[in-house]
C-alpha cells in the first residue's frame, strides 16, 4: 500500500527487504507448504449432482463448528475423505427407496422446496414458494453476464459448483468458474449457513480451521471501504486537491456529493462476481479493510491552531450495510475473513490510508492517549459483533490495528497498547478455541524476530507482517525479464524470486517457531515503487519515486513482454512459498480516468490472473523456493497449544507484562507533562454494530440474527470528551500545548 508521508524503512539499522532485518541463509528446504495433491471430492459440473459433504445444507450436520486445532501437519486433501459418501451407505440405499415414494407424493401436494442451480441455467423456485418469472439468462463466462428484466426471488436453498449460473441482486447473471471443487450456497431461511466450500482442500466454513495445517492463500479487498488513491485513482482525479479520505470527503461534501459518490463506489467497485472469482482462483481467505467511521465519526475532535472547531468529515455509518453485504458474499462462496481495522483516530502512521495524511496522533503527542482510548472502544465494538455465533466461523481473524509506525511512536507504547487491547478483546470473548477470533497485531515495521516471546501464554494472537520491496528506499531497477537466479536456467525473474525466498522464508518460519502464528497480511508483485499514486497523490513524479525515470513502462502492462510476465509470475510464486500464509495486496486496482487503464498493475491480483503474471492455482507455489535453491528454516506446522487456543491459553506470565504499564509514557510529550495528558471518560452512549436485515418476499428467516453484542455483561459506557476540557485538534496536535487542566477523568 502507498506510503505518501513516511518511509518506514528509512530508519537507521532497518532492513530494506522485510521489516529491516539482515536476511540469513539457511540450509534446509521448508516443509511448511505441502506439494500439490490431485483434487478429489470436487463438485461435478451439475452443481451437486452428488452429495459433496455430509453436512451440506439439505442434510443434518454431524460435525461441530467449534474451533479446535490440530497439532500435526495436514495436506491439501478434502477434509471429509475419512467418511464414505452418503449415497454409498446402506441406510441411504434403504431410505432412498422410501424417499422415492415420498417424493412422488410430495410432487403432487406441495411445491418444490429445494432447488439446485444447474450449469448455465438459473431455476427460480417452483410452485407458490416464490414470486417472479423464471430467469434463463446465460452468462458468457466469469467476466461477463446478462441482466434479467425481473429479478427472480429465491426462497429455497440453492447451491452450485463449476459452471453454475449465479443471479446477483440486480438481476445480472454470471457463470461461476471454479475448477477446484468449490461450491457456493445460498440459504434464504438461514443466511448464516456455513456449508459453502471455496475449494476441495480448504475446510468449509462449518468445519474447523487448523492453524499450522491449513494454509492461508488470501487476497486483500483494498480500496473498497478505505479509499486509497492508488487503488481508486479516478475518485481523486475527479477531485483535485484530495490526497486522502479526509480531503476527499471534505471536497465531496462541499459539492453535496459525499454520500452519493461513496455509495456508488461501494456498490460498484467490488461486486459479488469479484468474490466468486476470488474463490474460483483457488484462494480461500479475504482480508477486508474497514474504517472506524463504519461505527461513527465525531463532529468535534478539538480546536485547531486557528481556534476553529474540527469535525471529522468522513461519511459515518453508511458503509456498514455494504460491509455486511460483502461478508454475506464471502460466506456464500466459502471464504474466511480477516477483518482489518485499517484506520484509527488521530492516525497511527501518517499515511493516506489511515484516514488522514500527516502527523501521527495515536499513542504519540498530546492527543495520543485520548485517541488510543477512543480506538479501544471501536475495537471492542467490532470484537463484540464478530464474536457472535453468526459470525465467529466466518471472521476468523481480527486485525486490530493496521501498520502502527513504531519507529515514530516507539516500541514501549505500541507493546503496552497491544497488551491492553488483548485484555479488552479477551474480556469480551473469553479464552480458548471457539471464543472469538484470532487477534492479529502488526509488527510495526520492525523485524518479526523482535516480537519473539511477546506475551507468552496469550490466547490466539498472530503476528502480521507486510513485506514489500517497493518501499525499501532503493531504486530496484534490476530486471525481472532475465534468467532467474537459481532454478533450471530456463525461467525468468532475474534476482527477484530467489531474493523473495532468502529475504522472507526464513524470517517467517523462525517467527512461527519463536512467536507463534505469523501471517503476511500484505505483499504484492511490486518490485519497485512505480505506479500512479503509489507514493501518494503528490508523489507521482520521477523525482518522488525511488525508481526514478522509466516508471511509464511499469504503468503500462499492455506493453509488457512475455518474459516480464513470466518473471513476475515466478516472483509471485516464490513470494507465496516463502511467506506460507499470505494475503496479496490487493484484488483490484481501478482505472485512471485520464487513460481508462490500470496504472498500478503490479498491485492487482485480478489483472495478473487475466494477463498471465499471477498463478491460476496458488498451490503451484509449493516448493518454489527449494527449486530456486534457497535454503530455508523449516517449520513443522506444530504450534504450542496455547498459541492456538488449547491448554494454557490465556495464562500470560506476570513477568511477561511487568513493563507494559497502562498508560505508558508517550513520545513528543515532556516527562513532566505525561500525567496531564488529555483523556476521555467512559460516560458516552455505547454504540453497537447493527445486524443485517433480510427482507426477501415469501421468506421467513428462521435463524437467529443476533443483536450485534455477544457479551451481555460488557456494559461499560463509551468514551466521551470531558466537559470543560480544551482539547487540541486530535488529528494535528503534536505542536499543541497540553491543556492546563480539567482533561483527566475523575478518580
Amino acid at each position: 500500500m502507498s506510503r505518501s508521508s513516511y518511509n518506514p524503512f528509512d530508519q537507521p539499522g532497518l532492513d530494506p527487504g522485510l521489516a529491516h532485518e539482515s536476511q540469513p541463509h539457511f540450509d534446509q528446504a521448508s516443509p511448511f507448504l505441502d506439494p500439490p495433491r490431485p483434487l478429489s471430492g470436487s463438485i461435478p459440473d451439475r452443481s451437486l449432482a452428488s452429495t459433496p459433504r455430509d453436512d451440506a445444507p439439505i442434510l443434518g450436520r454431524t460435525g461441530s463448528s467449534d474451533e479446535t486445532y490440530a497439532s500435526d501437519a495436514a495436506d491439501y486433501a478434502p477434509r471429509s475423505s475419512n467418511s464414505r459418501p452418503l449415497y454409498k451407505r446402506p441406510r441411504f440405499l434403504l431410505a432412498s427407496g422410501v424417499a422415492l415414494v415420498a417424493v412422488i407424493i410430495i410432487a403432487v401436494v406441495v411445491p418444490v422446496y429445494f432447488t439446485v442451480v444447474k450449469p448455465n441455467q438459473h431455476n427460480a423456485v417452483k410452485g407458490g414458494a416464490a414470486s417472479g418469472p423464471n430467469s434463463n439468462g446465460h452468462g458468457n463466462g466469469a467476466g461477463s453476464g446478462t441482466a434479467s428484466a425481473t429479478v427472480p426471488v429465491q426462497t429455497a436453498v440453492t447451491m452450485g459448483g463449476d459452471g453454475s449460473t449465479v443471479t446477483m441482486e440486480d438481476g445480472t447473471t454470471f457463470v461461476y468458474k471454479n475448477p477446484f471443487g468449490g461450491f457456493w450456497v445460498n440459504n434464504p431461511e438461514d443466511p448464516f449457513d456455513n456449508s459453502a466450500q471455496c475449494n476441495a482442500w480448504t475446510p468449509p466454513l462449518n468445519t474447523t480451521w487448523q492453524w499450522g495445517a491449513d494454509k492461508i492463500h488470501g487476497v486483500n479487498i483494498g480500496g473498497l471501504f478505505v479509499l486509497e488513491p492508488f487503488i481508486v485513482p479516478a475518485l481523486y482525479e475527479a477531485n483535485p486537491g484530495s490526497i486522502d479520505e479526509w480531503t476527499l470527503s471534505t471536497l465531496l461534501a462541499q459539492k453535496g456529493q459525499l454520500q452519493s459518490a461513496l455509495e456508488d463506489h461501494y456498490n460498484t467497485f467490488i461486486t459479488e462476481q469479484d468474490i466468486a472469482e476470488i474463490a474460483g482462483a483457488g484462494l480461500n481467505w479475504i482480508r477486508l479493510q474497514i474504517p472506524f467511521w463504519a461505527i461513527e465519526a465525531w463532529a468535534d475532535v478539538g480546536v485547531d491552531g486557528n481556534g476553529q472547531r474540527v469535525a471529522e468529515p468522513f461519511l459515518a455509518k453508511i458503509c456498514w450495510k455494504y460491509i455486511l453485504r460483502l461478508l454475506g458474499w464471502a460466506r456464500k462462496y466459502g471464504l474466511r475473513v480477516n477483518l482489518d481495522l485499517h484506520t484509527i483516530p488521530g492516525s497511527q502512521n501518517g499515511f493516506n490510508h489511515s484516514g488522514k495524511s500527516g502527523s501521527i496522533n495515536w499513542m504519540n503527542g498530546p492527543m495520543g492517549l485520548a485517541n488510543a482510548e477512543r480506538s479501544l472502544d471501536y475495537m471492542r465494538i467490532i470484537a463484540e459483533f464478530i464474536s457472535q455465533p453468526q459470525w465467529k466461523d466466518l471472521i476468523v481473524i481480527f486485525s486490530m490495528i493496521n501498520e502502527p509506525f513504531m519507529a515514530k511512536i516507539g516500541r514501549p507504547p505500541v507493546e503496552s497498547f497491544y497488551w491492553h487491547a488483548y485484555q479488552m478483546a479477551r474480556g469480551v470473548t473469553g479464552t480458548g478455541a471457539g471464543n472469538g477470533p484470532m487477534l492479529a497485531f502488526h509488527d510495526g515495521f520492525a523485524t518479526p524476530a523482535g516480537w519473539a516471546n511477546f506475551l507468552p501464554g496469550a490466547d490466539r494472537i498472530a503476528l502480521d507482517t507486510h513485506p514489500y520491496f517497493a518501499f525499501n528506499g532503493k531504486a530496484n531497477r534490476d530486471p525481472v525479464n532475465t534468467t532467474a537466479d537459481g532454478g533450471d536456467g530456463q525461467e525468468f525473474g532475474g534476482q527477484w524470486p530467489l531474493l523473495a525466498c532468502t529475504s522472507w522464508g526464513g524470517v517467517m518460519n523462525t517467527s512461527r517457531q519463536n512467536f507463534g502464528v505469523t501471517i503476511a497480511g500484505e505483499f504484492s508483485n511490486a518490485i519497485n515503487d512505480c505506479g500512479l499514486y503509489v507514493n501518494g497523490v503528490n508523489g507521482d513524479t520521477a523525482a518522488d519515486s525511488a525508481y526514478g525515470p522509466g516508471c511509464a513502462y511499469w504503468e503500462d502492462y499492455a506493453n509488457w513482454s512475455d518474459e516480464t510476465k513470466q518473471g513476475l509470475l515466478n516472483f509471485a510464486l516464490a513470494s507465496m512459498d516463502a511467506l506460507g500464509d499470505w494475503f496479496f495486496w490487493t484484488w483490484k486496482i481501478g482505472p485512471s480516468s485520464t487513460t481508462n487503464s490500470v496504472r498500478a498493475p503490479l498491485w492487482s491480483y485480478q489483472l495478473g490472473l487475466q494477463n498471465g503474471w499471477m498463478p491460476p492455482d496458488p498451490r503451484a507455489a509449493s516448493g518454489k523456493c527449494q527449486h530456486f535453491g534457497a535454503p530455508m528454516v523449516p517449520f513443522d506446522g506444530n504450534f504450542q497449544p496455547w498459541q492456538v487456543g488449547g491448554a494454557g491459553a490465556g495464562n500470560v506470565a506476570p513477568d511477561a507484562t511487568a513493563g507494559l504499564a497502562w498508560p505508558p509514557a508517550l513520545g513528543n510529550v515532556p516527562a513532566a507533562e505525561q500525567a496531564q495528558l488529555p483523556q476521555y471518560t467512559p460516560t458516552g452512549t455505547l454504540s453497537t454494530l447493527a445486524p443485517p436485515t433480510f427482507t426477501t418476499p415469501g421468506v421467513t428467516v428462521t435463524a437467529a440474527i443476533g443483536n450485534g453484542w455477544t457479551n451481555a455483561q460488557d456494559r461499560t459506557p463509551a468514551m466521551a470528551p470531558i466537559a470543560g476540557c480544551a482539547y487540541p485538534d486530535a488529528w494535528d496536535a503534536l505542536d499543541a500545548p497540553i491543556p492546563a487542566g480539567g482533561c483527566q477523568p475523575a478518580a
